[in-house]
């Protein structure tokens, strides 16, 4: 047996085969979502998957709105962010943020999931949510991924 003819096939941004990808958030459970998306923004479903390099999708997700949190997270789970200035920690509970801005809601969830390092952001920069099943990328074809 010849094991010269194994290598390890490493892709780079030249070879990367990037789609567009449509999901519909309607009635979707939260992290489950959130987990697909970031394995797709990150390109581990495809064979060709490297670390170190951007090989994953675009993802277009639509009906953020109707995104689903189980047991009492809609209630209990709280947001946390800070101004900058003494005493500025601000809470916003999941019910509130749902209503006021659920693309947001689905975006803290994915990103989370990303790497914490420039990777991370550019893979974040492939990911489009909308509110509403209308989106501005029908030129691109999206092909619809059911979950």
């Amino acid at each position: 047996m010849n094991t010269l003819s194994y290598e390890t096939v490493s892709a780079n941004k030249t070879t990367v085969n990037k789609e567009w990808v449509l999901i519909d958030a309607e009635g979707a459970v939260l992290g489950r979502l959130a987990s697909t998306i970031a394995s797709m923004l990150r390109g581990k479903h495809k064979t060709n998957f490297t670390p170190h390099v951007d090989c994953g999708d675009n993802v277009i997700v639509i009906n953020a709105e109707k995104v689903v949190l189980t047991g009492e997270k809609l209630l209990k789970k709280e947001y946390v962010r800070h101004t900058g200035y003494p005493g500025g920690q601000r809470f916003t509970s999941a019910q509130k943020m749902l209503s006021e801005n659920p693309t947001r809601l689905v975006e803290y969830a994915v990103k989370g999931m990303l790497p914490k390092n420039r990777l991370g952001s550019a893979l974040f920069r492939n990911l489009y949510i909308y509110k509403g099943t209308s989106h501005p990328h029908e030129a691109q074809k999206p092909r619809k991924i059911e979950l």
